[in-house]
């Protein structure tokens, strides 16, 4: 192993993440600190109806603006949920959609230079409009159908900046599922 933990300590803890500081012990000998958010899996939702996708806006208090995005989250209270089942979860909550069909596009790590969640990305097809069920922490979310060729313009002009969002984009597109 290139780097060793000598200890590890909890420095931050809340009901989203937990940040940790380790010490650590690099192949030659020279010891530094390395501080990882640890969260639980999340999943990404490429809803796709005919020629259009549904996305999510809300307010993104770290950068301060609300930005469009694929539904997307993680389940806090049930971090070794299923993650098929947190993605229909995650897609009900956020839109009110239900998908009658799920495919299992992959996985991806989000921001590995510090952060150890994965993403599991499914596109959805087959969708029936049911309710919403916002948490408490998504008040603002809304959510509206676009098409697809307006989506990508959205992400090559910079309008969507979410790293999930293009990452399941590109990685779907590139195995022929949109």
């Amino acid at each position: 192993m290139a780097i060793k933990t000598l200890s590890s300590k909890v420095v931050y803890k809340n009901n989203w993440m937990t940040v940790r500081e380790d010490q650590i012990e690099r192949e030659s000998g020279v010891q530094g600190i390395y501080g990882v958010v640890d969260k639980p899996d999340c999943a990404v939702i490429i809803a796709v109806e005919e020629q259009d996708v549904y996305l999510v806006q809300q307010y993104r208090y770290s950068v301060g603006a609300r930005f469009w995005e694929l539904p997307q989250g993680a389940w806090e209270s049930r971090p070794d949920a299923d993650h098929l089942e947190l993605a229909k979860g995650e897609l009900q909550e956020e839109t009110g959609l239900i998908a009658n069909k799920m495919t299992y596009v992959g996985q991806q790590l989000i921001a590995y230079g510090f952060l150890n969640q994965t993403c599991h990305i499914y596109l959805a097809r087959e969708l029936t409009l049911s309710h919403q069920s916002l948490d408490l922490e998504e008040e603002d979310l809304i959510s509206a159908r676009f098409s697809i060729a307006d989506f990508e313009a959205m992400i090559l002009n910079g309008e969507i900046q979410d790293i999930v969002t293009t990452g399941a984009w590109g990685l779907a597109k590139m195995k022929g599922l949109v």
